[in-house]
């Protein structure tokens, strides 16, 4: 992996009107462009995710081996690496701007082709809110993708999904200290709820049930509800809402292109495509994926079976999981069309 580097935008004008100022955009790399330019991976973080955690997927051996594959991993917009509320020093705090993923695809786009010489992606691949981002490219520029694999996510957020993002903001937001987002100091319980109420989504009814925290090496439900509550403490609140608002208005259909026709959108993207929701995943479920495969031209519904939940996806977060998405992974790279 080279060193975390920063592509400066300048002022990025922004799909609600407003403009992101002195944008930059955090990117790493793993491996090299080939003579034939034909090995480039778009590989997008996660929400509250970085570069650090997508690294967990790539090594030799592994599918996405650098030295095969030319890997671009850039930071999504508000998790504190690229330009983020707790970062910026023009738009800090609440005066950051919202983004959506229409003008995170232009800005990948602009990496692409401006900094790193990539023309064309032999793969768009994420996971949850990295999926999204790899939809949103390969639906707005279909001639520069050749395959996608989506994992645990949407070419639009669901009402559904919509509606659990608004219940861990609220938990987040009733926190008098948050302060409309001018806090003087962090909103530690509107932190810590909001990491509490986000665990009850992120894993299935089966997972307590079962017992399947402990894998995770937590002793009962409660330790892992702490776990996330210490976690989600250690983030700066107005850099979650960021993200939390770029992922509630995905959506590829959203822009002049496709005038909100969401089929036509999808029917446009021209990958081969593998869609791979998880079973048990509580808000991107395998019925959503299936809508939308419906309208891709050239693509497979695999559902991975697992009782973890949306988490199940993540980068070698479960080995089950994480077998079959190499498969995946492998067997697109491999395909010659």
């Amino acid at each position: 992996m080279t060193p975390v580097r920063h592509f400066d935008l300048g002022d990025v004008p922004l799909q609600t009107g407003q403009l992101l100022r002195q944008a930059r955009l955090a990117y790493v790399t793993f491996g090299e462009l080939n003579r034939a330019r034909d090995n480039a991976v778009l590989f997008p973080t996660y929400y509250s995710g970085t570069h650090a955690d997508n690294a967990r997927s790539i090594g030799k051996g592994r599918a996405l081996d650098p030295e095969r594959h030319f890997i671009v991993v850039p930071n999504l917009f508000g998790n504190g690496v690229s330009s983020s509320p707790s970062n910026h020093l023009l738009q800090a705090g609440a005066e950051f701007p919202s983004i959506t993923l229409f003008d995170v695809a232009h800005c990948h786009k602009r990496l692409l082709n401006e900094v790193l010489g990539v023309e064309r992606l032999a793969l768009a691949v994420g996971w949850s809110m990295g999926a999204q981002q790899a939809y949103h490219f390969a639906a707005l520029f279909p001639d520069d993708v050749r395959r996608l694999l989506a994992i645990c996510g949407s070419a639009k957020t669901a009402p559904h999904n919509w509606v659990f993002l608004e219940g861990v903001k609220a938990a987040l937001l009733a926190d008098a200290d948050f302060n409309d987002g001018r806090y003087a100091r962090p909103p530690r319980r509107g932190l810590r709820a909001f990491g509490r109420v986000y665990a009850g989504w992120a894993y299935s009814q089966t997972f307590f049930r079962a017992g399947l925290y402990r894998e995770l090496g937590y002793a009962s439900p409660a330790a892992l509800l702490e776990g996330w509550a210490a976690e989600h403490e250690a983030w700066d609140a107005n850099d979650l809402l960021a993200m939390l608002d770029t992922w509630q208005r995905a959506d590829i259909s959203n822009n002049a292109l496709y005038a909100g026709n969401l089929e036509r959108a999808l029917h446009a993207i021209r990958a081969r495509c593998i869609v791979m929701p998880v079973r048990s995943d509580l808000y991107f479920p395998p019925e959503d994926s299936a809508l939308e495969v419906a309208s891709l031209r050239r693509a497979e519904l695999r559902v991975i079976e697992s009782e973890w939940g949306h988490i199940a996806g993540g980068p070698d977060r479960n080995a089950v999981a994480t077998a079959h998405i190499e498969r995946a992974l492998s067997e697109l790279l491999h395909d010659p069309r």
